[in-house]
């Protein structure tokens, strides 16, 4: 490893979740570690919020900044009003702009496929949900492979137009 840092800023990563699906957003990010340690991304979610500040300006600015959002998707996601008012409608305007790219990640069977985000290609491959895999560690590293192709793409953009 070189001792240098990179010559580009790393790819800012944005978990849109529901709470109550911190465990799988946990576990998805230990799959990024490599690219983390490499600093390659950095994460970001809700929960890095420090003490004092005003959470939803600070959700806000991390939602205008990311490079990648991923839409943790389960029933619980689907049914919060938060995260489908506020962060989803954010996350497709800047998709749409092409200022981030949006990523669905199924983790729970869920009717998802008449929601805004539907167009959008979905991992794991084929939108199976994670919990569906016999080993949902497979899912999961597919997911990560599917994110690293994205990071590769975005650095690549960067190198062509710094």
């Amino acid at each position: 490893m070189s001792p240098n840092p990179p010559a580009t800023k790393p790819i800012e990563i944005l978990f849109s979740y529901a709470h109550e699906d911190e465990e799988w957003r946990d576990r998805l990010e230990k799959h990024l570690s490599t690219m983390k340690r490499h600093n390659r991304v950095v994460c970001w979610h809700d929960r890095n919020i420090r003490a004092g500040t005003t959470w939803e300006k600070t959700i806000s600015t991390h939602l205008d900044t990311a490079h990648i959002i991923l839409l943790l998707i389960s029933p619980d996601f689907l049914d919060s009003e938060y995260c489908n008012t506020v962060e989803v409608k954010h996350a497709l305007q800047r998709h749409k702009k092409g200022q981030a790219c949006v990523i669905p990640v199924i983790l729970r069977k869920v009717d998802w496929h008449d929601e805004k985000f539907a167009e959008l290609q979905a991992l794991p491959r084929d939108g199976k949900p994670v919990t569906k895999w016999s080993d949902p560690d497979e899912a999961l590293f597919d997911v990560a492979a599917g994110i690293k192709k994205v990071v590769e793409e975005l650095e690549k953009a960067e190198k062509l137009n710094p």
